[in-house]
């Protein structure tokens, strides 16, 4: 569709005006570039009669990780942030469908105080001091699958703002060993 808009001259792209219109809205071209329709590479826009063709799954598939709890400690210096993006993780995680469990948040922040002098040999009866407040929020997400915690994790972590700290935990749901095996009934008795 491109291709008759443009012209290749001495390696430089010129613009020229079409007299085609385009055939559709592009709205609708990109609703079927993402209905999965085949676009080759001299052809022009995606044709309605070639659907993408998936191949069979293969025998030997993995499986999604499956994780009991998914826990966030959030961090920041200004509560009123942290709070706000609480308010959004857990949101987030709603309109996924995700099972949101307990979120609270430490009632005291953790104080880290320094001393120093105003002078930088002496005078050491003339101090300053600093203070670092940093405020903590948790919240716990029960049973995800991997691909789900993958894709909420990574869209809560691209909208984190500046200042706020993120750790994530994760508590995987893990088959037993096959050298374990289910106690027999004599073993039971005794």
């Amino acid at each position: 569709m491109l291709q008759s808009l443009r012209h290749i001259t001495n390696g430089i792209v010129q613009w020229a005006p079409s007299t085609k219109t385009f055939p559709t809205p592009l709205i609708s071209l990109t609703r079927r570039l993402s209905d999965n329709s085949v676009v080759k590479k001299d052809e022009g826009p995606p044709s309605e009669t070639a659907p993408f063709q998936e191949s069979p799954p293969a025998a030997s598939e993995e499986f999604d990780k499956l994780y009991k709890t998914v826990e966030l400690e959030m961090r920041a210096y200004e509560p009123s942030v942290l709070k706000s993006y609480s308010w959004f993780t857990t949101t987030a995680a709603k309109e996924l469908g995700i099972k949101v469990g307990e979120c609270w948040a430490v009632k005291k922040p953790d104080h880290d105080r320094f001393s120093l002098l105003k002078s930088i040999h002496i005078y050491k009866k003339h101090q300053v001091q600093y203070e670092v407040r940093t405020y903590f929020r948790f919240a716990k997400f029960h049973c995800l699958t991997s691909s789900t915690a993958d894709t909420f994790l990574e869209y809560i972590e691209r909208n984190l703002p500046e200042g706020v700290g993120l750790k994530v935990t994760k508590v995987a749901i893990e088959r037993l060993p096959d050298h374990i095996k289910a106690p027999t009934p004599m073993q039971l008795e005794q």
